[in-house]
């Protein structure tokens, strides 16, 4: 949605806080398939909340997954999140294309909290509501600097940014192309990465509210590391439900379960702030993806406090793989890849 350039044939690359994705499908007849698929850890402190600190390492890594996995495409979508990014729903007057084209920066002025010269703006027409007296208009705004941190690191990396998206687009992007939602279907889309959580409320295919929350998987590692005195690996291994030795469930868990409804807590605030905007609209499914979906115990709770079915979303629901490839990567765990899945579904617009 959020597009720099033109639309072709892209690499997916999905930057995070504590690992890379890279992924490239290409379409054979009715059916998609991945053709290439890299994944890369990283180290702490080298991408945090959402911003690229150490320029140097992040490109090294995008080098090396690329040539290691043999992608061959220049183009690349990638996708930002976190609080350079402003997401608003907009009920303006009735106008035609061009109308709106020039009115959209004074509207949007309005509304962003940042310089309007220091912002890119995009902006989307949503499909109206029956009988309304005006149009639904979706903007999208990132700070400039926001979106040079990531191209500037493509670019060193040897590829062209093609497309700056946002991750909870990117997110509704996969479910869309896997789930094909009927059209009065509410559900919220959480992709809970290691340092941020995006939240896409989505009625069919139209985005209802979105909201970037400063929170993830990180809290549980740190946390863990604090009350259990362990090493970085150790909890990042244990916050997965593995056990390790000398560690009782009764020390591990209730940490995990203290950091868990921080996060419950969180979506639940917004939920509220939904409901009071959105009279009438009932969300009746969460889709839980990125690297923290897997979080021991994470799923039952979201089910337990807010009365909702949880389902992890498979990116990969109805794309084809080659299982002696991808297996590994994506059996290890699937959420993780949605965002990157997302992006390079972007190659097929007409989808």
């Amino acid at each position: 949605m959020f597009g720099i350039g033109s639309s072709k044939q892209v690499v997916g690359l999905d930057i995070g806080s504590s690992s890379i994705k890279a992924v490239e499908l290409k379409k054979t007849g009715k059916d998609i398939e991945v053709i290439h698929m890299g994944l890369e850890p990283l180290a702490p402190e080298i991408v945090v909340d959402g911003a690229i600190v150490d320029t140097g390492q992040v490109s090294n890594t995008i080098t090396r997954i690329l040539t290691d996995q043999k992608f061959k495409t220049k183009a690349v979508a990638t996708s930002v999140s976190g609080h350079s990014v402003i997401v608003k729903k907009l009920s303006m007057s009735p106008m035609t294309d061009d109308e709106l084209a020039n009115n959209i920066q004074m509207e949007a002025a309005q509304h962003i909290p940042f310089d309007i010269q220091e912002v890119n703006l995009d902006y989307q027409v949503l499909d109206s509501t029956p009988d309304s007296p005006n149009m639904d208009v979706l903007l999208v705004a990132v700070k400039k600097d926001k979106i040079l941190n990531y191209t500037n690191v493509i670019r060193l990396a040897g590829r062209e940014t093609s497309i700056v998206d946002i991750d909870a687009f990117a997110l509704q992007n996969v479910y869309e192309y896997n789930y094909e939602p009927p059209p009065d279907l509410t559900v919220a889309l959480l992709n809970l990465g290691a340092s941020v959580m995006n939240i896409n409320i989505v009625k069919g295919t139209v985005p209802l509210f979105t909201r970037d929350v400063s929170v993830g998987g990180n809290q549980y590692t740190d946390t863990l590391q604090k009350e259990l005195d362990l090493g970085f690996e150790e909890a990042e291994t244990l916050k997965t439900g593995v056990t390790l030795p000398g560690i009782s469930d009764e020390a591990r868990l209730p940490v995990m379960k203290s950091v868990s409804e921080i996060i419950v807590l969180e979506i639940q605030r917004t939920f509220d702030f939904f409901r009071a905007t959105a009279a009438g609209v009932q969300i009746r499914k969460i889709h839980l993806a990125g690297g923290s979906a897997r979080v021991y115990g994470l799923t039952d709770l979201l089910q337990q406090e807010l009365g909702l079915p949880v389902e992890q979303l498979n990116p990969l629901h109805r794309i084809r793989y080659n299982e002696a490839e991808f297996g590994q990567i994506v059996s290890a765990n699937p959420p993780r890849l949605a965002v990157a899945v997302g992006l390079a579904l972007r190659s097929f617009e007409d989808l």
